[in-house]
């Protein structure tokens, strides 16, 4: 049995890590913000009803230490609880970790995941033929992109040549050109956490995973933390077109984010990200099948910070902020089913995204269709902060 422990920051001690939970309270049930402070969880919503509204306070660092709260106990204990399918639901239990924030992704940013998804395209979406192409890409541009800076002269040239080719993609475009694909993931409030269910599109059959770091952003463009997210990613539905990219990336369950943000302090810095591994784990449920892989953001083709400004600026606002999934280097290609036929998920899998500084984020696969549907948007929010009187003016 896995300790609850392995799911938190390694130096949980040092960590100051902001959430929210489902609990009860004397003024009703509903989620409320919390704060974990040397290990021990406290319920802050009489000082921040919402993650949003807490990010906008310029003493965030000093008020998330010293905020008076309700204590909950130390936080193996929620840890615990939300890994129980079983358990009282009414139980306090962990949500993601965002609320208001639009919830957006960068794609492409690391040079295997650029490579796989133009194989996905050259494919159309069919698994059968996926290795086939991705012999003749290896065979037309090698497979090591990773010193090709974006937007640089030397991307402009390879460019040229692979057009030239007839070798060149769209995909190519935002992973070497000067801009970066960044896209909506899905919707404010409709991030799973840690512990519930993920869904897949029961269209697809080709589908997999995608461990991401994610990065907190106040709506001034300052990024105050970092946390962990399943992009989860429908490769026959985009490999057919990436006209159908929401079609693949938004769907009921289709976004983990958590187990907590942890904030940026004298700890745990923009530096602390730009040098973490994040690990992946792909449990079978039905065939024992396991996946493993790790991410190292050392390899990632854009700065993190490069990827906030390309998402925010005078160009674009968000004034109740985001959530900036940075991208993956990780494109599952294991055989499971058969030869050749690669990675896709079975219904069941586990899969654990993990990072020493930042804990694990554990989920079950099921179909989006088959987990229990999203109902409680900015809407429900509102009104059960107002039953909690907890609404107040800023």
């Amino acid at each position: 049995m896995t300790s609850s422990s392995s799911y938190l920051p390694q130096d949980l001690g040092n960590a100051l890590l902001v959430g929210r939970v489902w609990r009860q309270t004397a003024q009703g049930a509903g989620p409320c913000v919390v704060v974990v402070r040397d290990g021990m969880a406290f319920d802050i919503s009489q000082t921040a009803s919402t993650v949003s509204d807490l990010f906008e306070r310029a003493d965030l660092v000093v008020l998330a230490r010293s905020a008076l709260g309700e204590a909950l106990g130390p936080v193996g204990a929620l840890i615990e609880r939300s890994l129980d399918p079983k358990g009282d639901a009414s139980a306090p239990h962990l949500l993601a970790p965002c609320d208001l924030q639009a919830i957006k992704a960068c794609g492409v940013t690391f040079a295997v995941s650029l490579l796989e998804r133009v194989i996905e395209e050259q494919a159309g979406g069919d698994p059968a033929k996926a290795q086939e192409v991705r012999n003749t890409i290896a065979r037309l541009i090698g497979s090591d992109l990773s010193k090709i800076k974006p937007g640089s002269e030397a991307a402009v040239k390879l460019k040229e040549e692979l057009q030239r080719r007839g070798a060149w993609s769209q995909y190519m475009e935002v992973g070497i050109g000067p801009d970066a694909e960044v896209f909506s993931k899905s919707q404010p409030m409709s991030a799973v956490g840690f512990g519930a269910d993920i869904g897949l599109h029961p269209a697809s059959a080709w589908n997999n995973p995608e461990p991401e770091i994610v990065l907190a952003v106040s709506s001034k463009g300052e990024t105050v933390g970092a946390t962990l997210g399943n992009d989860v990613n429908l490769r026959d539905i985009e490999g057919r077109s990436a006209l159908l990219l929401g079609k693949c990336k938004d769907n009921n369950g289709s976004c983990a984010i958590g187990p907590f943000i942890r904030l940026f302090d004298e700890t745990f810095t923009i530096d602390t990200v730009r040098a973490t591994s994040v690990s992946l784990r792909v449990d079978g449920t039905d065939d024992g099948f396991l996946l493993d892989g790790i991410s190292h953001m050392t390899e990632i083709s854009r700065d993190p910070l490069d990827l906030v400004n390309q998402a925010w600026g005078r160009h674009h606002q968000y004034p109740d902020g985001f959530m900036l999934f940075l991208g993956t280097m990780f494109s599952p290609i294991k055989d499971r089913d058969a030869p050749g036929g690669g990675f896709t998920h079975h219904l069941g899998d586990r899969v654990t995204i993990s990072a020493p500084p930042l804990g694990a984020i554990v989920n079950t696969v099921r179909l989006s269709t088959e987990i229990a549907p999203w109902t409680f948007g900015v809407r429900a929010l509102y009104a059960n902060l107002a039953t909690r009187s907890l609404l107040r003016t800023q």
